[in-house]
């Protein structure tokens, strides 16, 4: 692949900068805009060193520790958008994307893939991280619109549907899209690294899959976790 050198890196900060011009003139939260960039900026140049060890160990315990902060920390992101937050809510939270990220993880690393040794680096941290990250934005779209539907007056079971069909809008976008629209990230790695686009299609098929059902039932889990006592 051709590298990227830091002229052409910054170049791709450009449409960043456009997107801060706007948030400043409608008085948009530029400030959350500027640090969630930064901070990206900062976690992507750590974890690129990171990996390193990470993809070198022969640890099961490294990996799982990986795991672990993954999961510890996109359930405090995932609860963000959240108004009323607790404890509570961030453990509700937290069981509902271990429970199923660890459930599509390992059907699709050892099922699907069938990767060896079983918890090798190079598959499940970045499969993982796709998978937690759909999850956590699924917790975050649900908990925050049930929230705005149940100030509202809705029954449980009301604000449970709407929240449920607001979480899986991105993904079912995605399905529809993909291969039409857009080449998915992992797809056009692949493809950029000389696989076969065929190949490729598969593993993004694999890939497409498994976000569905991940986000799918973090959502549910979610939503069925918070039920008021009440409702």
């Amino acid at each position: 692949m051709t590298e990227i050198s830091f002229q052409g890196l910054s170049l791709a900060f450009l449409p960043t900068v456009v997107v801060f011009t706007i948030m400043y003139f409608w008085a948009a939260d530029i400030g959350t805009g500027i640090y969630a960039t930064i901070r990206m900026l900062v976690q992507l140049l750590l974890i690129g060193y990171v990996l390193i060890f990470i993809f070198e160990t022969n640890q099961p315990l490294v990996i799982a520790a990986v795991l672990l902060v993954m999961l510890l920390v996109s359930s405090g992101i995932a609860i963000r958008p959240i108004a009323n937050k607790s404890m509570r809510t961030y453990y509700r939270a937290l069981i509902a994307i271990t429970l199923s990220s660890l459930i599509v993880l390992g059907l699709v690393t050892q099922a699907v893939i069938g990767v060896e040794p079983w918890f090798s680096p190079r598959y499940v941290v970045p499969l993982a991280g796709m998978i937690i990250a759909g999850s956590m934005n699924a917790v975050s779209l649900a908990g925050e619109r049930m929230q705005v539907e149940l100030s509202r007056g809705e029954p449980y079971i009301v604000a449970r549907r709407t929240a449920f069909k607001a979480s899986m809008i991105p993904i079912i976008n995605s399905l529809l899209a993909v291969g039409l629209v857009s080449l998915p990230g992992m797809m056009t790695g692949q493809i950029l690294s000389g696989v076969s686009p065929l190949i490729a299609a598969k593993y993004q098929i694999v890939v497409m899959n498994m976000l569905f059902g991940a986000i799918g039932m973090s959502s549910a889990l979610y939503l069925l976790l918070s039920r008021p006592s009440s409702k």
